[in-house]
């Protein structure tokens, strides 16, 4: 059966507008309480952003590019709308919950879908010591950051840091270093999906380091925890033959 009830977002990008004006004068406006699925417009910053804004709705987000990357969209077509959302091909993946706490003692939570990202702040390399379910794994990477992702996210600002594409329903998670001084040859890990990860900052006055969670930052921090969020599931619908982990499969032979 097609779907009839759509809730249309769409980001701020001229393209964006003028095919949420097209789309609504074709298929009406549904409110977001009332709606079989959200269709977003934009990029994958704005597919983010959906999925962050629309998550506590429960409901499937299926995404069409009118931005610039469009790895978590599929490709815009006016035409057939409800039919191609209908057929659509579902994912759930878990967020990563970030916990960092600032030098000055402030706790700041956030969620992120693709990964959290430690970066230095200053002149300086940052200082981490890694520690993972309680355990020191390593005592200090010296680096411009590091950062841990999901598989959803392991073909973005991980693949940039090179690290490992994960597949999709995989139960892992990709720790990466940034521009590794010491140890010099540390790539990072694979994790299990179960971790607590832990990262401590060394002599965080002089060496000041953000954390940032889908976009949200926090200055000066001095610890950051990460464990991935099984209570909450974020569902984004690919069109049949081009779902996620095709496209990841895609971006390992490109």
């Amino acid at each position: 059966m097609p779907i009839s009830k759509i809730a249309f977002r769409a980001s701020s990008a001229p393209t964006a507008q003028a095919a949420l004006a097209e789309l609504t004068a074709r298929h009406g406006q549904t409110p977001l309480g009332r709606a079989e699925v959200v269709v977003a417009l934009g990029g994958d910053g704005f597919m983010l952003q959906t999925l962050h804004d629309t998550q506590s709705a429960g409901l499937p987000v299926y995404g069409m590019n009118r931005g610039t990357v469009g790895f978590l969209m599929n490709g815009y077509d006016p035409e057939g709308l409800p039919d191609r959302v209908a057929q659509a091909e579902e994912t759930v993946i878990n967020p990563l919950h970030m916990r960092a706490t600032t030098v000055q003692g402030r706790v700041v939570e956030a969620l992120a879908i693709n990964e959290v990202s430690l970066l230095r702040a200053g002149p300086q390399a940052a200082k981490l010591a890694i520690l993972v379910d309680g355990k020191l794994r390593l005592d200090e990477l010296v680096c411009d950051g590091a950062l841990l992702c999901t598989p959803a996210g392991s073909t973005a600002y991980n693949y940039s840091a090179h690290g490992p594409i994960l597949p999709i329903g995989s139960d892992v998670l990709a720790l990466t270093a940034v521009a590794a001084f010491r140890p010099r040859r540390w790539r990072g890990a694979l994790l299990p999906k179960t971790a607590l990860v832990r990262f401590e900052v060394r002599d965080a006055a002089k060496r000041p380091v953000m954390a940032d969670a889908d976009g949200r930052s926090v200055r000066d921090v001095a610890s950051v925890e990460i464990w991935s969020e099984a209570a909450i599931s974020h569902r984004i619908l690919f069109d049949p033959g081009h779902g996620l982990e095709e496209r990841l499969l895609v971006e390992q032979f490109a």
